[in-house]
């Protein structure tokens, strides 16, 4: 009876090693299942790593003397290079971010413009290349920036006229057996102390060949012993008695605008302006619906070129004082959606057109803003026109456009 029962605990023994090996086996093929599974999904993720990376392009940097707008890298996102005064852009102005991780164009680079080249110094001088500038080195006998004026022998003789209000006679006092002789301020004694003459000083030609503070910010008038200040026309002088102020013809009712147009001051002056809406093109034609705004009519579904040409059109006027310091924000261009419907998911701007594209770039300012620099500074008087334009797209679509035509009135004077 016991050996009986020893060889069934003997057999029941074998039989859950049996099991339990089978169970370590099927153990060990789902663990090696699992490791495989995952060595499959890393590979698949490591593969698919680069086409993330590639969401945007390598950091660019502003090239020596010069300078960078723009600082996202992402795909379809521009940025754009200008040079320092002095210097010129060689290489790609904008440089766009493409879907495979690179950027459009070539590495852009800022060199010296070398002012000598156009021999600007006259009558047998010597040019000298400086950082923006040139000197002059001239002969003895002649000065000025570029050796123009016939240097003077004997000192200048500050009295501009004859006219008797320009001198006058000294005061004069006998002290301890000598005679003391002096002149009001604004004049200086001219001869000798026995015949001598009060004669004015030109403190308008004195400060301008020392090198002094500039006395007027336009025109310097010499007086009798003094000078004052003058402004040019349509110009108020301040109460400093140095500055100019421009005058607001628009806002004083002083121009002679008809009543189709509208007044535009600017600097000095004043400009009437009547924006018209271009003329119907094929499927495209526009309807004013204020005096500084045209609205497309409604395209028929079939017409890409309708869909495609600007949904809007907004006329812009500025004034802009000559050699503004740049870079200069002039123009901001935004979106908004309208309620219930859903806004772009992406804006491009871009240049159009105009003269003197050149002077100016777009940047984007915040995802739903861009923003119009000027970057090359506008020396007047002049009138410049950009076309600025705002492209809308929805998970890459193009939905529409929208276009600013922007005019610049740039003034003769630097204030």
């Amino acid at each position: 009876q016991s050996c009986l029962s020893r060889q069934q605990l003997l057999a029941a023994i074998r039989q859950m090693q049996q099991l339990l090996k089978g169970q370590e086996t099927r153990f060990s093929e789902g663990l090696r299942a699992v490791r495989s599974r995952l060595s499959t999904i890393h590979a698949s993720l490591a593969k698919a790593a680069p086409e993330l990376s590639a969401a945007s392009c390598p950091a660019l940097q502003a090239p020596a003397d010069g300078r960078k707008f723009g600082t996202k890298y992402l795909v379809d996102h521009e940025v754009h290079f200008a040079c320092d005064p002095g210097f010129q852009l060689l290489g790609s102005r904008t440089r766009i971010c493409q879907a495979n991780g690179s950027w459009t164009g070539q590495e852009p680079r800022c060199e010296e413009i070398s002012e000598c080249l156009s021999t600007p110094c006259q009558n047998g001088g010597t040019c000298l290349e400086g950082l923006n500038h040139f000197k002059c080195l001239c002969p003895p006998q002649w000065t000025g920036t570029t050796c123009q004026y016939q240097a003077q022998t004997a000192p200048p003789a500050w009295s501009v006229t004859d006219d008797p209000a320009f001198s006058r006679q000294p005061r004069c006092a006998q002290i301890a057996q000598t005679q003391q002789c002096s002149c009001d301020p604004g004049f200086h004694m001219s001869g000798t102390a026995s015949s001598g003459i009060c004669q004015d000083l030109n403190e308008c030609e004195v400060y301008q060949q020392e090198g002094g503070p500039r006395l007027c910010a336009h025109a310097c008038v010499n007086i009798p012993g003094s000078f004052r200040c003058s402004c040019p026309t349509g110009y108020v002088l301040l109460g400093d008695g140095k500055s100019c102020e421009d005058i607001d013809e628009c806002s004083l009712s002083q121009d002679n605008c008809t009543s189709g147009s509208t007044c535009i001051n600017t600097g000095g002056g004043f400009e009437c302006v009547t924006p018209q809406c271009p003329l119907a093109a094929g499927n495209v034609s526009y309807v004013k619906t204020s005096p500084f705004q045209c609205e497309r009519n409604p395209c028929p579904m079939e017409s890409r070129s309708c869909h495609q040409a600007p949904k809007t059109i907004s006329f812009h006027y500025l004034s802009l004082p000559s050699k503004l310091k740049t870079p200069a924000p002039l123009f901001r261009m935004a979106t908004a959606a309208a309620p219930g419907r859903p806004g772009p998911d992406s804006l491009r701007f871009g240049i159009a057109g105009g003269n003197n594209r050149g002077h100016f770039v777009v940047q984007r300012s915040d995802r739903h803003t861009g923003e119009l620099l000027l970057v090359q500074s506008l020396q007047g008087p002049r009138t410049i026109h950009v076309d600025v334009d705002m492209a809308e797209y929805l998970d890459r679509v193009f939905q529409t456009k929208h276009l600013s035509k922007i005019t610049l009135f740039v003034s003769a004077y630097e204030f």
